[in-house]
């Protein structure tokens, strides 16, 4: 046996179910397997140091998961769902104002009236109690970091990464192994463009006849505002500026309860001008006219961000694969026009759940069993939330945002009031990566510079996220070529990883280690280096889907490190 301390043997744990993922899609998974199977073992593997550390959403969200769930909830004296939605506005925003859309125009789908303004992070660690009360046991802090397979070539489940590994990638003084967890069935809940499921979906070649997934950037921030600027209930949607109509995207607005407001912004990110600066956009999109009163005399208490599957229906893998499944937005259940998709991803893990209780209860283990979850979820009440909305992002991609949104609300109406399109069902066309054309098309866009009072800049944002990793540990985003990321992103797309992390994880240095200037004029012989500053990254993984080589690849750091999102 070797003497290297990576080549010894790692403990392993048996279980007859292992969900990776205490986000919704997990959590419900769990709760189902449990629920119809009492004696099953389940355990649940949250990355984040605690259940809900890692969650971000909105969130405005559909109870219709939650009551399928864990029907009479309502009734209980304890739970997170306080504040229901009691106004929907939906406006157009132009520079200097906005124009509000009637909601009778709206199609029934995207009213949210019966919804709930919740905190999503909340959601999970109550659903996280629910879960262990059924006996479900749930470790934080762990990452589960490789895939394990069977010789036949099924999930065996999966292992946790070393601890202690230095920078250098040596073993450090405190290093240990990870750990194996085995498991009958293994559940993947990782959340959008997750490095277990991303692996998966390619050696099971789960995309084969699927459209190419689409993906935005969502960041929010969370603020305590003056009582007369809060009105309990209030949910506003914008699109329009400061958006050009070529680049697709929104806002939202939402009044919880005890004064506190969430504001986010979502650029699409199949933008093709590489100049374009999301942090600076939604910053710049507090200062209108309607949005910049409702902080006045605030305070903003977090901030994060995450990347956002935006496929939907023609998108989706096939989710099953031998020994297990994918789950919530490790599958891109979201649906876009109405910006949600925490209800779909409880209703995927329930599904998935009872597809492997059936099979447990059959004796079976490390089979296709969630073949019966693929094959069913297009007719369930998921499939009827997708479907519907299947071609409003690519009505929206190939025409802008104005003619865009007015064919996506046409085909909406036609199957909300006919039950078909038209249209069929239209494709996505090139990735996100793809999508962003060289710099030598456009000029550098300019910002204003934060105030410190409603805008502000990022690296004062990614300290309210709570974000710290071990410095001496290697980098969890893997650059392939270096090269070819000086020759091409910063060269020929003009360094946009400086601009696209919400963190400021990623900056050009010159000679002499100082920043290059992000409108700075760039050449192939500058004299640079790619500095990744990967204690700032919050695991929103729009690196490893914006970079036009895909050259970059996330990876999960030490289990327990990233963000630590209180009420997010």
């Amino acid at each position: 046996m070797s003497d290297s301390p990576f080549d010894q043997p790692r403990e392993a744990m048996e279980f007859d179910c292992v969900i990776v993922g205490a986000g919704p899609a997990g959590l419900a998974a769990a709760i189902r397997l449990k629920q119809l199977n009492p004696d099953a073992s389940v355990v649940v593997l949250e990355k984040g140091g605690e259940v809900g550390a890692h969650i971000l959403s909105g969130a405005v969200v559909d109870p219709v998961g939650i009551d399928k769930l864990l029907p009479g909830w309502r009734e209980e004296g304890e739970h997170p769902f306080k504040t229901e939605v009691t106004e929907d506005q939906f406006l157009f925003l132009g520079p200097a104002g906005a124009l509000r859309v009637p909601n009778f125009l709206l199609p029934k789908a995207l009213h949210n009236h019966g919804n709930y303004i919740v905190s999503l992070g909340n959601v999970c660690r109550w659903l996280a109690g629910k879960a262990e009360a059924l006996g479900v046991e749930i470790y934080p802090g762990f990452a589960a970091a490789e895939v394990l397979y069977n010789d036949d070539g099924s999930v065996k489940g999966v292992a946790t990464g070393d601890m202690g590994v230095e920078r250098d990638g040596s073993a450090g003084p405190a290093f240990t192994r990870g750990m194996e967890l085995h498991g009958k069935y293994t559940l993947i809940g990782e959340g959008v463009r997750g490095s277990l499921a991303k692996q998966l979906i390619a050696r099971y070649a789960l995309d084969a006849g699927r459209d190419k997934q689409k993906f935005g950037l969502g960041m929010k921030e969370l603020w305590q505002v003056k009582p007369e600027h809060h009105k309990p209930g209030l949910v506003q949607h914008s699109f329009g500026w400061p958006l050009d109509m070529k680049t697709g995207g929104g806002s939202f607005l939402y009044h919880l309860e005890d004064n506190l407001v969430a504001v986010g912004f979502v650029v699409h990110l199949n933008y093709q001008n590489p100049y374009i600066y999301p942090f600076e956009e939604f910053q710049r999109f507090k200062t209108h006219p309607s949005v910049r009163e409702t902080f006045e005399g605030g305070k903003r208490l977090a901030y994060g961000a995450r990347a956002i599957t935006e496929g939907g229906w023609q998108s989706v893998p096939n989710v099953a694969f031998p020994g297990g499944a994918l789950i919530g937005c490790s599958a891109g259940f979201v649906n876009v026009p109405r910006i949600k998709g925490s209800h779909n991803a409880v209703l995927s893990g329930m599904m998935a759940a009872e597809a492997v209780a059936k099979a447990l209860g059959e004796g079976r283990a490390n089979d296709r069993a969630c073949d019966a979850y693929e094959r069913a979820w297009r007719d369930s009440e998921i499939g009827h939330d997708l479907k519907p909305v299947r071609n409003f992002k690519p009505f929206w991609s190939r025409f802008g945002t104005i003619l865009g949104f007015g064919l996506g609300g046409f085909d909406l109406w036609m199957n909300t009031l006919f039950g078909f399109s038209p249209f069929g069902t239209l494709k996505h066309g090139k990735t996100d990566a793809q999508a962003t054309l060289p710099a030598k098309f456009f000029k550098p866009v300019a910002y204003p510079k934060p105030d410190g009072v409603l805008t502000f800049d990022r690296l004062s944002s990614v300290f309210l996220s709570n974000t710290n990793h071990e410095e001496n540990q290697p980098v969890h985003l893997k650059v392939a070529d270096p090269y070819l990321q000086q020759r091409s992103e910063y060269a020929e797309y003009a360094g946009l990883s400086n601009r696209y992390c919400p963190a400021g994880v990623y900056e050009w240095v010159d000679a002499d280690g100082n920043t290059v200037p992000v409108d700075a004029e760039r050449k192939a012989g500058d004299k640079v280096r790619f500095q990744i500053n990967a204690q700032n990254c919050v695991h929103c993984k729009t690196c490893d889907i914006k970079d036009p080589n895909g050259n970059i690849t996330w990876t999960v750091p030490q289990g327990g490190e990233g963000p630590v999102y209180p009420n997010m």
